[in-house]
């Protein structure tokens, strides 16, 4: 027994050396002053390189002449190596701590954008005290700093990889805290149901009355129903920031290749009269109506004992089976023609019916026929398919100020948080112990508390941050 508590006591000694180990290597790493360009690698005009630390403005001295310039003033500069010779001129502007991105010490470098002249001037920095900074490390020292929360530091790198002005406006949404926000709201309900709890638990000959269990439970359910209006986002996170995989599809004919010029401004698609010239899928990328879409536009679908054309048509389906969104084209100055079963079998839930040549006399059977007019000769039509859009994949939430969807790693937060209020509401209502509905919010809590970084997540902050580019 005796043997059995002393290894306990060397394994908590062992565990305890780890964690100040841990800690004091963290606390190492943030006393070390970083540099990187902030800029993509190239030849511009400019390029930026950040400096971030405690000793920044020694860094930056020691390469200057010792030239410490005043804080938030553009300061024209030479950097100069070991011989004193000039490497660049720059523009210095220093932010004192806390009043900067990262909350330290930050130098900005506006040197020449060149390879090479960007590469001696980091060079110099490095020499005089300065270390590289990795991936994502400016973000995770403004996020270690209280500068801003996980999702306001996942947003920096939206904003930066924004494909379409949606996806832009909600990027910024979320930088000004629109998700921390909403998960808050969440959390203030919970922590409020949670302290209830625990008095019920610190003073257990107190009975729980009806009217108060009602009254939890009503919380319980008014933070689920938050939970559940954000993750209702998830969707158009993923659209926002991936784009919406979009098949052109129909018969032979009927305007599919003259769509996808015509959305794209410049003929990429051969179009003929004969019928089965796209053989293959052809695809590119554009913004309409603010979304980012992937069209892909395919072989037409009909009977064919051509083996090429059904090696197209197979590529057809596949393409329609992984799609986002099906725009069917028809050509509205012919009599509806029944669609074949292959075409059928794609419809989903996202599907837009284009009446294409309506420039032409429109057919009376398609005069009938619910779906957006469309001449791709003459563009009449864009602004109604890009209204469409909007409607089938933006929530309601999108025309509001504080418009922000959420990403794969906050949508599974989301439904652990919401996996643990389900056990809780059930625990209230079957009249178990305190204990059990106390371990079910503290689960809930604990998952919400991941999504803004404000939980023990070591190794979620490592996978975030690892997905930066330099300089950020």
């Amino acid at each position: 027994m005796m043997g059995g508590m002393e290894a306990s006591r060397a394994d908590m000694t062992e565990m305890s050396k780890t964690t100040e180990t841990t800690e004091t290597t963290e606390m190492s790493e943030m006393t070390e002053t970083i540099a990187a360009v902030a800029t993509p690698p190239g030849t511009g005009a400019l390029a930026v390189i950040r400096v971030s630390g405690p000793g920044a403005r020694e860094v930056l001295a020691a390469c200057t002449r010792g030239r410490r310039p005043e804080p938030r003033r553009a300061t024209l500069l030479r950097v100069r190596d070991a011989q004193d010779r000039v490497i660049d001129e720059v523009v210095a502007t220093f932010f004192a701590a806390p009043a900067s991105f990262t909350g330290e010490d930050v130098v900005e470098l506006s040197c020449h954008g060149g390879l090479l002249v960007t590469k001696r001037v980091l060079e110099r920095l490095f020499a005089c005290g300065a270390r590289p900074a990795e991936p994502g490390e400016f973000s995770r020292r403004a996020f270690e700093n209280g500068r801003m929360d996980l999702t306001q530091a996942e947003a920096v790198m939206d904003i930066i990889s924004a494909g379409s002005d949606l996806a832009l406006r909600a990027a910024q949404n979320q930088l000004q805290g629109a998700i921390c926000r909403r998960v808050e709201a969440a959390v203030n309900v919970l922590t409020d149901v949670a302290a209830h709890t625990v008095a019920f638990i610190d003073f257990p000959d107190e009975d729980i009355e009806p009217a108060a269990l009602s009254e939890l439970l009503r919380r319980l359910e008014l933070a689920d129903a938050m939970l559940a209006e954000l993750l209702a986002t998830a969707d158009e996170g993923r659209v926002l920031r991936e784009g919406i995989r979009t098949a052109i599809v129909g018969a032979p004919n009927v305007g599919k290749s003259s769509l996808l010029n015509c959305l794209l401004g410049y003929e990429r698609a051969i179009v003929s009269d004969t019928a089965g010239t796209t053989r293959d899928t052809i695809e590119e990328s554009l913004r309409l109506g603010g979304l980012c879409l992937h069209l892909i536009d395919t072989a037409g679908l009909h009977e064919s004992g051509d083996a090429l054309e059904q090696a197209g048509m197979e590529r057809s389906k596949a393409a329609g089976a992984s799609a986002d969104l099906l725009i069917e084209v028809v050509d509205a100055s012919q009599a509806p023609v029944p669609l074949p079963p292959e075409l059928q079998s794609l419809h989903g839930a996202r599907h837009l019916l284009l009446l294409n040549k309506c420039d032409l006399p429109m057919h009376p059977l398609q005069e009938k026929r619910g779906g957006i007019r469309f001449s791709c000769r003459s563009g009449e039509g864009r602004a109604e398919l890009e209204a469409a859009l909007q409607a089938l994949f933006l929530h309601e939430s999108g025309e509001s100020d504080s418009f922000a969807a959420i990403n794969s790693r906050h949508r599974y937060a989301l439904v652990q948080a919401r996996e643990a209020l389900a056990r809780a509401k059930e625990a209230l209502r079957a009249g178990e112990s305190p204990e059990f509905v106390d371990v079910d919010l503290q689960e809930a809590l604990e998952a919400l508390g991941a999504i803004t970084g404000k939980t023990d997540t070591e190794d979620i902050l490592s996978r975030v941050f690892a997905t930066f580019c330099l300089g950020k």
